[in-house]
């Protein structure tokens, strides 16, 4: 007997709960499926067929080949054909053929067909699974955009799961953790992301909790601190979050699968950025204060004044510290004038201070140049060694120049709640410094 017996419910005659089975896996299936015996008899045809070509099960089993009614005369021997002769290879083959609704409509139809032996070997007959064409390619754009995004697109694309962590990451979001794509699936992003994983978190819940991505967040950027073997590294990710839902449930009816994560890193745009603003406002300060100096009638004030202009957004104190005489320098200057610590000595009292020789102003003195220094953990007593305010915590230290002479020492402390002085910093605190010279030396000269 052939492995492939029609029966009018569809399904070859499969005795017990065997047949209960089949039926309903071939019937609870997407696709639409149909076998044919080894001589090209209907064996199998379930409920998608049905759906979507009108001919039940009943109509379809046991008929020989499409002819007469799936099929024009004219196709349907060429299609038994094609399909007929998957029996005599090995895995599956596509063809592309038109199908005949009940109703009279012509339907083109892509199918995938394989072979099927029986106990013995033999061949026993075909299974086919077929779906209208332009469903499938669908599916295929959609599985080819899929196959795209992760395989090396020019952004970062991350599919988290209910539980917010990592289910899918491509290449380029690997590269940006700077960790290998399998070693980021199913953990917590706080053990990549030192800061930035709480706002990135609350991204997530808003996509999963409201179905859509929020408005602040729709093109929103993220500074993260990544955790990496070199150290951290502070980046900032343009970001945009969309909700995943099943396109097999019901609009409403389930909770979304996850959140899709697509971001692209624009931290060297955004920090060319901020340098940008940074020099307009600082010299956009340094051109006030000298409009506010050149009023002031007393050279010591005009100096001040340039101070006080410069430290807006650059530092918290500016020291000036004269020479007097050799390897002396006396506190000449104070901005702002009550500057806190038990340490900090009189200002214009003319008493030498009590520098050490390694004291960073010697050191700009000796090199007629800048000294940057920072204090680390013993900001307190590294500030009261240095005879500095005791919220110092970092420092720069620039020559102030007039006339080819040394005339002091400007220097410029931020608390620790401040980054360092960094490079960038000596340009505009040595322009500072040449203002303060010259009201200085035109204060002696005076």
């Amino acid at each position: 007997m052939s492995a492939f017996t029609g029966s009018a419910s569809g399904t070859a005659s499969v005795s017990g709960a065997g047949a209960d089975l089949l039926a309903a896996l071939l019937d609870g299936m997407d696709a639409a499926l149909c076998a044919f015996d080894a001589d090209g008899t209907v064996t199998h045809w379930n409920r998608e067929a049905e759906r979507m070509l009108g001919w039940s099960a009943g109509e379809a089993v046991g008929r020989h080949g499409f002819g007469g009614w799936a099929a024009r005369s004219a196709d349907a021997a060429e299609t038994l054909g094609r399909l007929m002769d998957t029996m005599k290879g090995t895995g599956r083959q596509v063809h592309e053929f038109v199908l005949l609704r009940k109703d009279g409509g012509r339907v083109l139809v892509r199918s995938q067909a394989a072979g099927v032996r029986g106990a013995d070997g033999a061949p026993a007959g075909v299974y086919c699974a077929f779906s209208e064409v332009h469903v499938q390619l669908d599916l295929e754009r959609s599985v080819a955009l899929s196959e795209a995004l992760f395989d090396d697109a020019s952004w970062g694309v991350v599919l988290v799961d209910a539980d917010l962590r990592p289910a899918l990451v491509n290449a380029h979001a690997a590269r940006a953790f700077g960790a290998g794509r399998a070693t980021l699936l199913g953990r917590p992003l706080g053990e990549v992301v030192a800061h930035g994983a709480e706002e990135l978190e609350a991204a997530f819940q808003h996509v999963l909790a409201e179905g859509a991505a929020p408005a602040s967040a729709g093109t929103c950027e993220v500074w993260v601190t990544l955790r990496t073997p070199s150290g951290e590294r502070r980046r900032c990710w343009r970001s945009g979050f969309l909700p995943l839902s099943s396109p097999m449930a019901e609009a409403g009816a389930a909770a979304p699968l996850g959140v899709a994560w697509l971001f692209q890193d624009v931290t060297e745009e955004r920090l060319a950025t901020r340098e940008a603003d940074r020099l307009r406002f600082r010299w956009s300060q340094l051109h006030r204060a000298g409009a506010a100096a050149a009023e002031c009638e007393d050279p010591a004030e005009a100096a001040a004044v340039l101070l006080e202009f410069a430290l807006a957004g650059f530092a918290d104190h500016a020291l000036v510290d004269r020479v007097l005489g050799d390897r002396r320098l006396t506190r000449a200057l104070a901005v702002p004038a009550t500057a806190p610590g038990p340490a900090s000595p009189p200002v214009g009292g003319g008493i030498p201070l009590r520098y050490g020789p390694r004291h960073p102003a010697f050191q700009a003195w000796d090199r007629t140049g800048a000294v940057r220094t920072s204090a680390g953990r013993t900001a307190e007593v590294w500030a009261e060694a240095h005879q500095w305010p005791g919220d110092a915590a970092h420092a720069l230290c620039v020559v102030l120049r007039s006339r080819g002479r040394t005339l002091g020492v400007l220097t410029f402390l931020r608390a620790a709640c401040r980054p360092a002085f960094e490079r960038e910093d000596v340009v505009f605190a040595e322009s500072v410094a040449t203002g303060v010279a010259s009201a200085l030396d035109l204060r002696g000269a005076a």
